[in-house]
């Protein structure tokens, strides 16, 4: 199955959850406390980046999607830095600020890229009013395609039945990444993502495939999911959905650091399917992107176009007869290339040497030809009810087989508009090409080119060369023997 990068820009993800601060502090040590037998560490750097769901944001606008966070904070310093970091990355920040309560912050003292000691500050939201958050997710809920909440036992999500419910009347996608072994409070989610850890901790562990199988439909069931993921670090992922399982192999070709993985496959997943992608591929997506992030030090986003590049790695060129859903994304990869499309149109009823010059070179012009063929309506209207000699299954396959021609779409079927126009709209070439005595500007679909950047080309035909050439001269001949 083809692979392709959606238009993230077009995604608009909520994401709920805890957010938390993750500080770091650099420095030398090379010696001992005499007050304890601790290190002293001279410290020399520090650094402070978001964590939990604040992470899974940036994620999401790192691929170009729009995020919005909504999660508890203090009135603190804490609360402070992770605004002015997430805005300046481009999320939308919602805080809910808890009077008395700190900003949750991990903050870590590290030597010689070893830790030697984490210290927590935070004191939970036991005594927050939730009815708060709950009003402020309504409203913030309007103006999404799909919610993640990022779920690290914290607090902010104790009202999560209630967020997911109101989510999905509202039409929303729902994407939980789990805590704990009570998966029941994630009841009607679309989809949750334990790692294989979490998902044994809820279910026990299994022999074989065949039984994670087993007990993923009957947690998906119990929980009334639409599908479960589970990612399982080098043996990659599997997606079980009620009516199939996906297994995917990992694509990490080398693992530094999985510090995060778990916010970019979530990330990934909501953006590709708040772009309109299926559950599917958007899982193909995630696994790509977790594969490159697992390679960066620390906890780390990707781009768009590094999860292009990544897409067009594993990208599987298709040719000959496509529909118009599949040509578009191989239009999509072929430009990601740095490939030029070129298209022409015609009815190529029986294929003859001036058509074949004519496609080479069409195909001359570009990297990739299209050919879009009249259906045998629209044959038989603009020709005569004689026509077409050959219906066009057989049409299509001929021209498929040309070395000049890479695609063949049929157009006119279910229409009775006799031109190309509307599915050149649709695929935009960057060159569309036409044969015969014509003006750029009257070829069907041409303003739409233009207007789109790509020009429109006149090429001549070869003398004597025509369908109703052959098909006069057959009859002539057939009248000659039977006089």
């Amino acid at each position: 199955m083809q692979l392709f990068t959606p238009d993230f820009s077009s995604a608009r993800v909520l994401v709920v959850g805890d957010l938390m601060l993750d500080r770091y502090w650099h420095g030398q040590t090379g010696r001992i406390s005499p007050e304890a037998p601790v290190p002293v560490v001279h410290i020399k750097d520090h650094e402070g980046r978001p964590g939990g769901a604040g992470n899974v944001a940036l994620n999401i606008v790192a691929l170009g999607g729009n995020a919005t966070l909504l999660s508890l904070v203090g009135k603190d310093e804490a609360a402070d830095s992770l605004r002015l970091q997430l805005n300046e990355a481009g999320v939308q920040c919602e805080f809910e600020e808890v009077e008395g309560s700190d900003t949750i912050t991990k903050l870590r003292v590290m030597s010689r890229n070893q830790q030697l000691i984490r210290l927590d500050f935070e004191d939970g939201f036991e005594d927050y009013d939730h009815a708060h958050l709950l009003s402020r997710f309504d409203h913030c809920l309007r103006d999404c395609d799909a919610v993640v909440f990022s779920d690290y036992g914290k607090g902010c999500l104790d009202e999560i039945r209630a967020m997911i419910s109101r989510a999905r009347a509202a039409g929303k996608q729902v994407l939980v990444d789990p805590k704990g072994t009570d998966f029941s409070r994630y009841t009607g989610a679309t989809l949750i993502t334990p790692n294989e850890s979490e998902f044994a901790a809820v279910v026990g562990w299994w022999q074989d495939d065949t039984e994670l199988v087993e007990r993923a439909h009957n947690l998906r069931t119990a929980c009334e999911l639409d599908a479960l993921l589970v990612t399982r670090s080098e043996r990659g992922m599997a997606l079980i959905q009620s009516d199939q399982e996906l297994h995917i192999p990992t694509l990490a070709q080398e693992v530094y650091d999985v510090t995060g993985a778990g916010d970019t496959v979530i990330g990934t997943l909501a953006a590709s399917l708040a772009a309109g992608e299926t559950i599917e591929d958007a899982t193909r997506l995630a696994n790509l992107a977790a594969g490159i992030v697992v390679a960066k030090l620390g906890t780390a986003t990707l781009s768009a176009e590094e999860l292009n590049r990544a897409v067009l790695g594993e990208a599987v060129e298709e040719t000959g007869i496509l529909s118009v859903h599949a040509l578009q994304k191989q239009i999509q990869t072929a430009r990601a290339r740095g490939e030029k499309v070129v298209m022409t149109n015609g009815c190529f009823d029986i294929l003859h040497a001036g058509h074949v010059q004519y496609l080479e070179q069409a195909r001359s012009l570009g990297d990739k030809l299209i050919v879009a063929v009249n259906s045998d309506d629209s044959v038989e209207r603009l020709k005569g009810p004689e026509r077409p000699i050959n219906p066009l299954e057989q049409r299509m396959a001929v021209l498929s087989g040309l070395g000049s021609v890479d695609w063949v779409v049929p157009f006119g079927k279910d229409s009775v508009d006799d031109t190309p126009a509307e599915l050149i709209k649709e695929l935009l070439p960057d060159i569309l090409v036409k044969g015969g005595d014509y003006k750029a500007e009257d070829v069907a679909g041409g303003e739409a080119v233009i207007l789109n950047g790509g020009e429109v080309i006149i090429l001549g035909f070869l003398d004597g060369c025509s369908t109703t050439n052959i098909v006069r001269r057959i009859r002539t001949t057939e009248e000659n023997q039977g006089s």
